[in-house]
């Protein structure tokens, strides 16, 4: 897939998936990873970027399988966000659907 189109959605596919849910970071980038291929140190990124915009939040919570995890949780400055952003995709979806036939 092109880097450049990825790059574009990869905002929208991490509030997404937090819009179901916290995750922490290595289980974002498995789920993301499953559906297109994305570099661990990327989501990093968004997901600092997405936290410098206060869209989402971070906790600790202890694991059972090692050290404390990193939680995101989406704000609600985030969800409203995301649901721009939907709104955003599906008509820009549409619009290519039309010009690609």
């Amino acid at each position: 897939m092109n880097t450049q189109l990825k790059k574009g959605t990869l905002d929208l596919c991490v509030l997404s998936l937090l819009a179901k849910g916290d995750r922490y970071g290595y289980e974002l980038t498995e789920e993301l990873s499953g559906k297109m291929k994305i570099a661990t140190g990327t989501l990093y990124l968004v997901l600092k970027r997405l936290k410098d915009e206060d869209y989402v939040t971070t906790y600790l919570q202890e694991s059972e399988n090692g050290p404390a995890r990193k939680y995101y949780h989406l704000t609600d400055e985030g969800r409203n966000c995301f649901g721009q952003m939907k709104t955003e995709w599906q008509e820009l979806a549409g619009i290519m659907s039309e010009i690609l036939g």
